[in-house]
């Protein structure tokens, strides 16, 4: 069964939705700026589109951020936003941060040292954003949320994320509405993070097939057995429903263990109108 017309997009409500949402962070924060990984891929892409749209070009930093063995046609693909956006733009390269930790351990396999590199990344976004003065906007879908296929203060970190609730086939829908070149779109997506890394030969099912399943279990609260029923086999929905058991940590902020009347976290959630 083909369900994925129930994850097409009202694109323009989507769209002005997003673009209201980054202007009323960035604002409310009390800011006017934001700053942007440019990766090269569709999620980072169509941030910056849509950052770009809401608070004028002049206001956005896009930030390339390459290790030696990042693909050159990431950078190329990471160009090809910031000339069709016109924000501002800074090349930053990691490889000496990451290489300079790494020759500490000698051990690293390659998921540690992606880790390294993803939070490399990180600490040149915040850096560059208080050079900027202004938020780091995050750049992670829903697909990859729900299934931890994140770094943990690494690109999981961010002042707010607009796609956070969009799947990854949403993602490209409205990519390609909202002009983020066919290229980008249509490519492997990939982290970039060792040569021939992608993100669906890691997961072991393509993003198609995933946020079909997703969206059963999550929007429309299947049980297992009924996605079983409606199609899937039953090993996909058995390891997509154990990564996002195992992965819960990563979706909630670091629990704090409870002594006073009112902890942070739990009844004091944010501030009270405390002006005179």
């Amino acid at each position: 069964m083909d369900f994925q017309k129930k994850l097409n997009l009202d694109i323009g409500k989507v769209q002005d939705t997003l673009q209201s949402f980054i202007r009323t962070q960035i604002t409310q924060a009390g800011f006017q700026h934001a700053v942007v990984g440019v990766s090269g891929g569709v999620d980072s892409a169509l941030t910056c589109f849509l950052t770009a749209a809401a608070l004028g070009p002049e206001n956005v930093l896009a930030l390339r951020m390459p290790y030696e063995s990042s693909s050159p046609q990431s950078l190329e693909h990471a160009d090809l936003v910031i000339q069709a956006t016109g924000v501002n733009q800074k090349t930053i390269p990691i490889t000496e941060m990451v290489d300079a930790f790494l020759e500490l351990v000698s051990d690293t396999d390659p998921i540690r040292k992606g880790n390294v590199m993803a939070r490399s990344r990180m600490i040149v976004l915040y850096d560059q954003s208080a050079a900027f003065d202004g938020l780091v906007v995050g750049t992670g879908n829903k697909t990859e949320v729900l299934l931890g296929y994140t770094t943990l203060y690494g690109d999981a970190a961010c002042g707010f994320n607009p796609l956070g609730d969009l799947y990854k086939t949403q993602v490209r829908q409205l990519a390609g509405a909202v002009g983020v070149p066919e290229v980008i779109i249509a490519k492997p997506p990939s982290a970039d993070l060792w040569v021939g890394q992608t993100d669906e030969e890691e997961l072991g099912f393509t993003y198609e097939e995933v946020d079909q399943l997703l969206y059963l279990l999550i929007e429309e609260q299947y049980s297992l057995s009924s996605c079983v029923e409606a199609g899937f086999k039953r090993s996909i929905v058995e390891a997509v429903v154990k990564q996002i058991q195992r992965t819960q940590f990563k979706r909630v902020m670091p629990p704090i263990a409870k002594i006073s009347k009112r902890t942070v976290g739990v009844e004091f959630l944010e501030p009270p109108d405390w002006s005179f």
